[in-house]
């Protein structure tokens, strides 16, 4: 997804790319809960996920900004590193917590705004340094594996997939942007909530 995101705006297909960013999103809260159904969980698997997610979330999602000056391209530049660094540095220690914004939130926020203003540059700029700060501030959030977790996140999960089908209407990466802003802004509140234990 973050390749072919990656070549839309190279091509000028930004509502294409924003749109393959957020398939990245769906993606990444699904690819470890199959693996771990399929028992299929490696360190080279972790390897490529976070190869994945450097592409996704960091390149990808850089060039939705669109970069037509030196001062976008280095804004560009500064998210990207903000992704590598929140991926190579911000281990918290703690099972089930990360210490900084994970990366697919942040990348689903720029590319709802991205459709839903039409990739106003002055928006996608601010929004991209908020997006920055929350990724490299010290602030812990939970990792919850939504498709392993309560039933309602599970409808979440499938209203996101209904949202993607409606991809031809704008409107519809509001969905993505209210669920990435009540994890950004209320981590504890709906998303630190364990799994209930079969026993």
């Amino acid at each position: 997804m973050g390749l072919s995101s990656v070549l839309c705006s190279l091509n000028g297909q930004s509502h294409y790319a924003c749109w393959l960013v957020l398939t990245g999103f769906l993606l990444d809260l699904a690819d470890g809960a199959v693996a771990r159904k399929l028992n299929a969980c490696s360190a080279l698997g972790a390897k490529l996920d976070d190869f994945a997610d450097f592409t996704s979330f960091g390149l990808a999602t850089a060039l939705l900004l669109q970069v037509h000056s030196l001062l976008d391209g280095l804004l560009a530049i500064v998210y990207v590193l903000a992704v590598f660094t929140r991926l190579c540095f911000f281990s918290s220690g703690l099972p089930f917590v990360y210490r900084g914004l994970p990366c697919p939130y942040g990348a689903s926020v720029l590319a709802s705004i991205c459709v839903l203003t039409g990739g106003s540059r002055v928006m996608m700029r601010i929004v991209a340094m908020v997006m920055v700060l929350f990724m490299v501030d010290q602030g812990f959030y939970p990792h919850d594996k939504v498709l392993e977790s309560q039933a309602w996140k599970k409808l979440v999960y499938a209203g996101g997939v209904v949202a993607l089908l409606l991809s031809g209407f704008p409107m519809a990466s509001l969905y993505y942007l209210a669920w990435s802003l009540s994890y950004i802004f209320f981590p504890t509140v709906f998303w630190s909530h364990k799994a209930p234990s079969h026993q």
